[in-house]
């Protein structure tokens, strides 16, 4: 049986658990004390290796006033003793501010059974977050919820009434975050929650309260963010909304782009769609702001408006027979440009069978340690297409490091070289490749060591969003360091084919937005006296070259309007040629309403089927579900698949689906119902029988007690049919009597006047129904393990 490890406390912590979701790398130094005590005793005090002495930090809260706040605000049983604790410091607006962790477990029986982890602030006892865990498999959540996502919403604010009561006043719920898109098909369901800080009116999505509620109707996690230290501008003269919908329209710029959709059933080809993001407009001034919308980020670089060259400059090479390793090996050698003394380690051939266009790919692979003065020094690898005999990527890397601050390679030098070397490699294509240029901001009075070039790939102005060259340059020596070309072989057409005009890509893209009106915070570093870029700011630190306190920083706010996108449970393109939505992993032609039946308003089973229209177990056609029309065999193993697997199809990609043999006859890979009924076969809910499946005939109630025990695990046991009382007046009819009798027990199906009616054709609503109590059943018989 599946062991539910559900993160829930007893009911005296069903209002107070908490979520510590502040990440370690936030925090510039820590002391971490081992802590073994009594409940309700401090534990004693202690420094980690390598930590800070807690004495000598000078907060006003110490580990004992912690510890005590934190049992007071959680409530924590007294079976829950402290283990650890952590003194750390967090980095914000208004400066350094202590922070307290507190870690507390109980043990049954030597076993680590439960924790509870506890943030307070260190200066003013505030609680800031705090998480749960409770390795309770025996736990059983009720399906259908106890506890909605609109009951959890209750939950959160009497919690946050409190613990934080000074904000409550203060925030407002973020009615997108944390949304589940389709109903929930089992118990095991945490509500996700977000309450932002409001500002004159305004959400700043950058501050806020955030929880988690089981359906049980237990805080599960807490977590705050806040910074009363941010500056926020005035908002009278903002532009209404009217005029920031003009000006986002205005500053819109739709790109083409080809997509290639990786989990689609057809063969992989990919389409031109017209794809836009999502930007953010000052609200006070109307003026474009710079970066995307959601980041306070710059962009990483400029896109050249020209390719490397305006005419390939060679033919691209053509797949033939195997090539050779050494043919390999002299290839990779000549792009390297290995030094004397380099030694091959090693030489492998792959081929795979399961490539995205259907046919084999085959490539060598190569590495070598690198000498100087008989020492090593380095290593080097690269991989060799075995069709084409092209360089597919390079990688070198020595030991030398150089202790200058700035590059003596140039940054435009440097792309040039970059340039070369694509020139080299791929000729074919230097007319379709555009640089991105890094800022060269990043590198003033700093040596990442190696410049990172990427280039594009563009047809007829559009973008190939799934292929990418890198390049690296040393930036002493000007030396090519690695590079790696992911290069699709697709097929693209001579000549820009029609597609519809930008206004009308606008105009559709406008409908899959929403504008909003928020505060976002713009954070700049100084470092010595000179503003750094964020990538260099970031560079550094990583690299240890400077520390967190080293470089100075301010936050300031900024009042924009911004597009967010809808709330839809599949990732869309517009399709630039015929103008209408498809989805991007697929392919297939989508829509942003749903479609709804318009046929199951009032019916007996209308809960239980827009259930399974959600999951598209049903299909909606022309409006209609036709709830009462008999169900083929193959809806009904897509909706057993689907309900049993929480909506999803696990076991194999599409992709990988394409190269495989279908087991059935009748069933072909290109069938609709090919992944479902081969996802039935793997998880024993059917059998192959003699080769055929049938998926349009009809299934009666005989053949639906079966599938559904099966998928309860219960089949066989239910062929002991002796054991079972079959209460049924018409048993003699029935082939299945031991299912039969196990779905009726658990009331997943009925009796009409005492009859099973085994040869009873099964309707859309009654098999919906059916999956409706499956689930439900499936929920209450999780066995708790037992105890010896």
């Amino acid at each position: 049986m599946k062991k539910n490890k559900r993160i829930k406390l007893a009911a005296v912590l069903s209002v107070a658990l908490l979520a510590s979701a502040l990440p370690a790398t936030a925090f510039a130094e820590s002391a971490v004390m081992p802590a073994v005590a009594e409940a309700g005793k401090p534990a004693p005090s202690g420094t980690a290796a390598n930590g800070v002495d807690e004495s000598a930090a000078k907060t006003a809260i110490d580990r004992a006033k912690a510890e005590t706040l934190a049992r007071q605000f959680i409530s924590i049983p007294k079976e829950y003793t402290l283990q650890s604790t952590r003194l750390s410091s967090d980095w914000r607006v208004s400066g350094k501010h202590m922070m307290w962790g507190l870690e507390f477990v109980k043990r049954t029986n030597g076993k680590h059974v439960g924790s509870i982890s506890v943030n307070i602030h260190a200066d003013s006892g505030q609680l800031l977050a705090f998480s749960t865990y409770v390795n309770n498999p025996g736990a059983k959540p009720s399906y259908p919820l106890k506890v909605d996502r609109a009951a959890a919403g209750q939950v959160a604010l009497s919690f946050i009434g409190e613990v934080a009561a000074p904000y409550k006043d203060q925030i407002a719920l973020n009615v997108d975050y944390g949304v589940e898109l389709l109903p929930p098909l089992t118990g095991q369901v945490v509500h996700n929650l977000r309450y932002d800080r409001v500002v004159n009116g305004i959400p700043y999505v950058d501050n806020y309260i955030e929880l988690s509620i089981d359906s049980e109707g237990h805080v599960v996690s807490y977590h705050i963010m806040w910074d009363d230290a941010i500056k926020f501008p005035a908002a009278e003269s903002r532009l209404s909304a009217a005029q920031a919908d003009a000006k986002l329209r205005a500053e819109a710029k739709p790109q083409l782009s080809y997509i290639l959709p990786y989990n689609t059933q057809e063969k992989i080809e990919p389409f031109l769609a017209y794809t836009l993001q999502p930007i953010a407009v000052d609200a006070l001034t109307g003026e474009l702001k710079v970066g995307n919308a959601y980041s306070r980020y710059n962009d990483p670089g400029n896109v050249s408006s020209t390719p490397v060259t305006a005419a390939p400059l060679g033919e691209k090479p053509k797949a033939g027979n195997r090539v050779t390793e050494a043919q390999a090996l002299a290839a990779a050698n000549e792009a390297l440009k290995l030094p004397a003394g380099a030694e091959l380690n090693s030489s492998d051939y792959t081929e795979n069978y399961n490539a995205p266009d259907g046919q084999s790919s085959s490539s060598w692979h190569f590495s070598w340690s690198l000498k100087k003065d008989g020492k090593d020094n380095g290593s080097a690898y690269a991989s060799v297409n075995a069709s084409t005999g092209s360089v597919q990527s390079f990688n070198k890397y020595t030991y030398t490091e150089s202790s200058s601050s700035t590059p003596a390679v140039s940054l435009d030098k440097a792309s040039d070289l970059a340039a070369d070397v694509v020139k080299e490699q791929l000729p074919w294509l230097t007319h379709e490749l555009y640089l991105v240029k890094p800022d060269p901001e990043q590198f003033k009075n700093y040596n990442p060591g190696n410049y990172h070039f990427t280039f594009i790939h563009r047809v007829h102005g559009a973008n190939v969003t799934y292929d990418q060259v890198y390049v690296g340059v040393n930036t002493q020596t000007g030396e090519i360091t690695s590079f790696d070309a992911s290069i699709y072989p697709a097929a693209y057409p001579e000549k820009a084919p029609a597609v519809i005009s930008k206004d009308k890509a606008i105009d559709s893209w406008l409908t899959y937005y929403r504008t909003q009106l928020t505060y976002r915070t713009i954070q700049t570093y100084t470092w010595e006296g000179q503003p750094i870029p964020i990538e260099k700011y970031e560079l550094m630190v990583a690299s240890g070259e400077i520390r967190f306190e080293d470089v100075k920083s301010e936050v300031t706010a900024d009042l924009v309007y911004r597009l967010v996108p809808r709330l839809i449970d599949e990732n869309v393109g517009l399709d630039a040629q015929s103008g209408e939505w498809r989805n991007l992993e697929t392919g297939d032609f989508t829509q942003l309403e749903k479609p709804k039946a318009t046929d199951i308003d009032g019916h007996w089973a209308q809960r239980q089927l827009e259930l399974m229209v959600a999951y598209k177990a049903l299909d909606v056609k022309e409006g209609k579900v036709n709830p009462n029309a008999t169900i083929t065999r193959g809806e009904l193993i897509k909706m057993l698949v689907l309900a049993r697997n929480s909506g999803r199809l696990y076991g194999y990609s599409t992709m990988e689906a394409a190269g495989m043999q279908a087991s059935f006859n009748d069933v072909a890979a290109d069938s609709s119902y090919f992944q479902y009924v081969e996802s039935a076969l793997q998880e024993n809910l059917i059998d192959l029988g003699d080769g055929s499946f049938n998926p349009e005939g009809k299934v009666s109630r005989d053949d639906m007690a079966e599938l559904i025990v099966r998928a309860l695990g219960y089949n066989a046991l239910a062929n002991y049919d002796g054991i079972f009382n079959t209460a049924f007046t018409d048993a003699v009819k029935v082939e299945n009597k031991g299912q039969a009798s196990i779905v009726v027990g658990l009331n997943i199906m009925s009796l009409s006047g005492g009859k099973f009616n085994p040869a009873k054709e099964v309707t859309r609503a009654e098999a919906a129904s059916a999956f409706f109590r499956y689930l439900q059943t499936r929920a209450e018989l999780q066995e708790a393990p037992i105890r010896m």
